[in-house]
């Protein structure tokens, strides 16, 4: 027998790729959206059942934590899944399409349950070979919802009473051919927070706009003002992006309005530059309004922190998928991605890292297969077995070793 932990992992994912395949449709054409996922959990708990797990749900969300138990004593490996989908109408074309009208699994959280399942059964058929515990994290609520922080609130770090010595998640993604997987060390991905600007001005007559402070012209110089403040106040190696997608003003075409109102995101990759953007960014929409006699309202909601990949663990991400797939298959990201993710919360906490998997079906382009979010997505399930294989593996890393 061989002394390698990793000895047949992938072998074995790919004997359980039907049932994971089973088990992800089923949650594909049920999809539920948010904090409370009823029947998901229900899914998920009914799919573990017989693995011999400590089980625990959560009180505020529908989360589950599933402990298993290795044969020896050791560390402790977190492996997530996120489980929630997003409020779009399906026009993927898939036979398992979704059921519920105005919700489908549009970022392949369906796929992160089912291989997160898949693993947790090829994990329990290893426990001789396991030396400490693995915590498997089904989580609501990424899409917006702070699921993650809930469930770190709600004791997920405590679960298995010893503390968590690494983490790890995957992510699908169409942006890369299937059955490859893409890491990096440092920022993977980028806080986002939302910005709200309020231009209180005075109205007026079109005819007269001496009489009245136009909100609209300083709106818009303010929104022309953050994109030069994002490219010559901000180290260039440590980036925004500071979005408005939306400019709200006025009830009719002869009438300065009182009011203009900027809706937007705000991204950054560091926690000093998302501080120094948010301040920034309220200094000079109030100096501006101000400026022009009118004032500005700066409200700035939190969102996700930045997503950070412990160095360490991204290079266990790297040396084990290669062991798994090959070298070929495998690559550090050169760049980050400047969307975000709740997974930030536990790498604030454990060191740890999350990967991509590539998902597109091999019959599209990456370059032009529809993406994460779009109701047209497809991912290829086959491979939903190298994501079996890669947490399982991450786990025996630690572990089986």
């Amino acid at each position: 027998m061989s002394n390698d932990p990793l000895a047949g992992v992938l072998d074995d994912a790919r004997a359980l790729l039907p049932e994971a395949v089973e088990l992800r449709r089923r949650i594909h054409r049920r999809p539920e959206i948010g904090l409370r996922l009823p029947r998901t959990q229900e899914t998920v708990l009914a799919a573990i059942d017989d693995l011999g797990l400590k089980v625990s749900t959560g009180r505020e969300v529908d989360s589950v934590v599933a402990i298993l138990e290795g044969d020896r004593p050791g560390g402790t490996v977190l492996l997530r899944g996120d489980m929630d989908g997003l409020p779009l109408q399906e026009d993927s074309g898939e036979e398992f399409a979704a059921e519920t009208p105005g919700a489908m699994h549009a970022c392949g959280h369906d796929t992160h349950v089912a291989m997160l399942a898949g693993a947790a059964r090829l994990l329990a058929g290893r426990r001789s070979g396991i030396a400490g515990r693995v915590v498997l994290m089904f989580q609501p609520g990424e899409e917006g919802y702070h699921g993650a922080r809930y469930m770190l609130d709600e004791g997920l770090l405590d679960a298995a009473g010893t503390p968590v010595d690494a983490a790890y998640a995957l992510h699908i993604t169409t942006e890369h051919p299937s059955g490859t997987l893409h890491v990096r060390p440092g920022p993977l991905m980028a806080s986002s927070d939302v910005l709200d600007v309020t231009v209180r001005g005075a109205g007026a007559h079109a005819s007269s706009p001496q009489d009245g402070v136009d909100p609209i012209t300083i709106a818009c110089e303010i929104v022309t003002a953050m994109q030069s403040y994002v490219t010559r106040r901000l180290d260039i190696f440590d980036p925004a992006v500071v979005t408005i997608a939306q400019i709200t003003a006025g009830t009719t075409n002869n009438i300065i309005p009182e009011t203009a109102r900027l809706y937007g995101t705000i991204r950054t990759l560091s926690a000093d530059t998302r501080q120094a953007v948010k301040a920034g960014l309220t200094r000079l929409a109030e100096g501006i309004a101000a400026a022009h006699g009118a004032t500005a309202e700066v409200e700035i909601g939190s969102g996700y922190p930045p997503t950070v990949n412990d160095a360490g663990a991204a290079e266990t991400v790297l040396a084990t998928a290669s062991e798994l797939i090959g070298p070929d298959a495998v690559s550090v990201l050169r760049n980050p991605v400047m969307g975000a993710e709740d997974w930030s919360y536990v790498l604030q906490r454990v060191p740890g890292a999350m990967a991509f998997l590539g998902g597109c079906p091999p019959e599209l382009d990456p370059a032009t297969a529809p993406g994460n979010h779009s109701n047209k997505v497809r991912f290829h399930e086959d491979a939903m077995a190298v994501g079996i294989a890669t947490y399982a593996g991450l786990a025996l890393h630690h572990l089986g070793r």
